[in-house]
């Protein structure tokens, strides 16, 4: 193989002009040996066959040389074959350009080095900087005649040796690796020292007694030296095995440029660091600009990288909302105000906030700035749940508002619909357009309801549950709600315990999950809904909530949809926050649900993998059994996700059928006090449909003043909460003092938790929480006409509710299930 690559380098320029002389000699050589043929002379014959032949010899020399030349390379190229060949170490010999032309098969082996490649690319795994290094070699061989270097290699310590050969423009390369060749002899005794190249940046060698003093192996100045930049001959302060040491580092030039620096001790100077890495708190001395020239350990292990000598402090932290170079030359040169800032570090796995504190500080003649660093990763966690909990408080004043004007409107809407339907059977034309009028309205008042649950305004009526018996009895209702695409299974711990909630707001929360699960799965799949006993030894802490030590009973609804994005999962439980295309969700759903697990003192949380699905955890407190349980009251079903359940039709035709509520054979004298025309308006047509006759006043100001009249009989005052002036508790308390007798009927937007420290002052008043019903209306009236006349000593018989048609027929009123309920 040398012997190819060497009769390679003759060019044809060079055996043209070959043959063309010997052609020219032999053709003369020719010419005088015809002429001697033709001497007849013995003499001359002989003289001019001489001369043949001593023209002849010159191109028989020139027609020979290169043969030998060929045979001699041919036997120096074996010989050099056969000497790397046998070589122990890796042997390879390159041409001018750095080429590799041959090599043994212990370079082929250890080091990856093939013929044809260049010598710097096949090193670059092993040298840092191979392509310098190598070069600087070679041209010192070239002067020299040979040369060698001890290098701290990548992965192991590495001697290179290089000298040229004697055949064209080639040089033999030998590379050991191994500790012996540096740590024996005199070396291991002698003073730390190390080899920097010529930029002064990488080491390339280290002795023994520099690699014993260092805590771990380096390559770059920088993380050796605590006071950069580099002063050849002075005292530095450097990292080692036993903390900083201050030494002085004496050069010692050497031919191919490189510096070799021998350690020596010194006593530091008044501006090194040497207690530096010593102090508890994280501290950085910076450039103007942002490069950090020191890093002490704290500051180090709070950055979470160990190599930040040199970095740039912009590329450390993010989240200044300004460049970081512009904050800090503002800093330097006395234009910015140097109060601490937070940022967050971004080489960390997790989530670190730091707060800086810079000043501007003198080092050694030159500007520097001094960084204080400081851990605010809970301070910032503090804030964010702060922040999250202001939010939520803002979003359930805002719910409260939103509830008490919206429900006047639905109250006014469902109202005037029940009055319609009254007068339409379900054979006339218009009577499906009223029924969706009144079921949209109904869905309307159940967004009202998520949005109070979630805000934590509506009145839980807290009883412990056994979850194994609430889920048997919604099975049925969820399996309905999945369809036939998703199988739906139930499995229970047999010691579950207790807990306590509101077992139709618990039902709303699973079927919540259930349908946002089903929604997910568009394919089918399983749901799979768990229960389980789970005993916290310890608090346990996850997205930012802490659950207390105790015991819990654990609920999991888990499904196989395509799950959700990690930076979408810690925004699911917001209000109005969908992963649902638009048109699809109203971003409710889950933020009820948190509500609903929060208000009953309980942790919801969720977890997910894209592709694989997501699992609710829910925890909530156990509590004992109770001693006796009374058999349930019959109860309505939980509203559906997507709205209120639907008014059931009558079994006679026209209207809606309305619960059963008593009657009373006497007609009442009716106060109504409603700001609001259109809800006093439906009102007040309703209680006289019933035959009662209705005096309406718009405030509590106009209230009073009928009441002045001593002859005016009133029996049951119907009045807002709320509304401009006085509101509805401070009148009636006054009008009681002049009808004592008169019952109370306090009708609000609100929830009925709002008015409960004011109505506890009122004696025989009741609550109706709007958007209420022509049927509810009613029968709140007839309710208190009943207990006012059970305090009077007369019985009355109960009888079904009934309203009253504008013909004079009695029919029921279309009753709102799921909008009735204090939301």
């Amino acid at each position: 193989m040398a012997e190819t690559a060497i009769a390679a380098g003759d060019t044809a320029h060079r055996e043209a002009t070959l043959r063309r002389r010997m052609l020219l000699a032999l053709a003369a050589a020719v010419s005088v040996l015809a002429a001697s043929l033709l001497v007849r002379d013995e003499r001359t014959a002989f003289l001019l066959a001489v001369l043949a032949g001593v023209v002849a010899l010159p191109p028989a020399w020139l027609a020979l040389r290169p043969c030998l030349a060929a045979w001699r390379r041919r036997h120096l190229t074996e010989a050099l074959d056969a000497l790397v060949e046998a070589d122990f170490a890796a042997a390879v010999i390159t041409d001018g350009d750095g080429a590799v032309v041959c090599c043994n098969g212990v370079a082929r082996e250890h080091f990856d080095i093939e013929p044809g490649q260049p010598m710097a690319q096949a090193m670059s795994s092993r040298l840092a900087g191979a392509g310098g290094l190598l070069r600087q070699l070679r041209r010192a061989a070239a002067t020299h005649g040979m040369a060698c270097q001890d290098i701290a290699g990548m992965r192991r310590p590495l001697r290179v040796a290089v000298r040229p050969l004697p055949v064209g423009d080639r040089f033999l390369w030998r590379f050991e690796e191994g500790r012996a060749f540096i740590d024996t002899g005199k070396d291991a005794a002698s003073l730390p020292s190390f080899l920097l190249d010529a930029e002064g940046r990488r080491i390339l060698e280290t002795n023994a007694a520099f690699r014993e003093m260092l805590a771990e192996p380096v390559m770059r100045l920088e993380q050796v030296l605590v006071d950069p930049p580099l002063r050849p001959g002075e005292v530095h302060v450097l990292r080692t095995r036993q903390g900083v040491m201050a030494m002085r580092l004496l050069p010692q030039p050497q031919p191919t440029g490189e510096t070799r620096y021998h350690l020596v001790p010194g006593e530091p100077g008044p501006g090194a660091w040497t207690q530096f890495d010593l102090l508890p708190v994280p501290i950085l001395k910076l450039t103007p600009r942002g490069r950090i020239l020191v890093a002490n350990r704290p500051a180090r292990g709070l950055l979470g990288l160990e190599g930040v000598i040199g970095a740039e402090l912009a590329d450390l932290v993010e989240g200044l909302g300004r460049p970081v170079e512009e904050w800090l030359l503002d800093i330097a040169e006395g234009r910015g105000v140097t109060r601490p800032e937070v940022v967050r570090a971004t080489r960390h796995e997790k989530e670190v906030y730091l707060q800086i504190a810079v000043r501007p500080m003198q080092d050694g003649g030159g500007q520097a700035l001094l960084a204080v660093l400081s851990d605010a990763t809970e301070l910032k966690t503090l804030e964010a749940q702060f922040v999250q909990s202001q939010k939520m408080q803002a979003i359930g004043q805002l719910a409260g508002g939103v509830a008490h004007d919206f429900n006047n409107l639905l109250t006014a809407i469902s109202g005037h619909c029940d009055l319609l339907l009254l007068r339409h059977d379900s054979s006339d034309p218009d009577y499906g357009d009223l029924m969706q009028i009144s079921q949209n309205a109904n869905r309307a008042a159940s967004l009202v309801s998520q949005l109070l649950a979630f805000s934590r305004k509506q009145t839980l009526e807290l009883r412990p549950l056994d979850l194994r018996d609430t889920l048997a009895e919604m099975t049925h209702l969820l399996n309905r709600l999945v369809g036939e695409k998703i199988r739906l299974t139930v499995r229970h711990d047999p010691d579950l315990g207790h807990i306590r909630a509101d077992r139709r707001q618990l039902e709303q929360v699973v079927m919540n999950l259930v349908v946002n699960a089903r929604d997910a799965m568009p394919e089918g799949g399983e749901i799979a809904i768990e229960t389980e006993m789970c005993r916290l030894a310890e608090p346990l802490k996850r997205d930012r909530a802490t659950v207390p030590a105790g015991n819990y009973v654990l609920v999991k609804v888990r499904d196989q949809g395509h799950g959700i994005e990690p930076e979408k999962i810690s925004k699911i439980f917001e209000p109005f926050f969908t992963t649902k295309r638009t048109g699809e969700g109203t971003g409710l759903g889950l933020s009820t649900a948190y509500g609903i697990v929060k208000q009953s003192g309980g942790f919801i949380f969720a977890d997910s993998v894209i592709g694989e699905g997501t699992c609710f955890s829910m925890y909530f407190p156990s509590c004992p059994a109770p001693a006796l349980e009374a058999s349930a009251p019959s109860r309505a079903p939980a509203a559906a996700p997507d709205g209120g359940s639907e008014p059931r039709p009558s079994s006679h035709g026209g209207g809606v059928v309305g619960g059963p509520s008593p009657a009373t054979p006497e007609a009442a004298v009716i106060l109504l006090v409603e700001d609001e025309a259109p809800v006093r308006a439906f009102a007040a047509r309703a209680l006289r449909l019933r035959g009662h006759s209705v005096l309406e006043a718009d405030s509590a100001e106009a209230a009073l003043e009928m009441l002045q009249d001593p002859s005016l009989r009133v029996d049951v005052f119907v009045t807002d909460v709320v509304m401009p002036g006085r509101d509805g508790p401070s009148w009636v308390a006054e009008a009681l003092t002049l009808r004592p007798a008169a019952r109370v009927i306090f009708v609000s937007g609100y929830s009925e938790d709002a008015l409960t420290r004011q109505r506890s002052r009122i004696p025989n008043a009741a609550f109706l929480q709007k958007p209420f019903s022509l049927a509810e209306l009613t029968a709140a009236v007839q309710e208190q006409l009943a207990m006012h006349a059970a305090e009077a000593g007369t019985t009355e018989e109960n009888v079904t509710e009934a309203g009253v048609t504008e013909t004079g027929n009695w029919e029921a009123a279309p009753a709102r299930h799921g909008a009735s309920s204090p939301a």
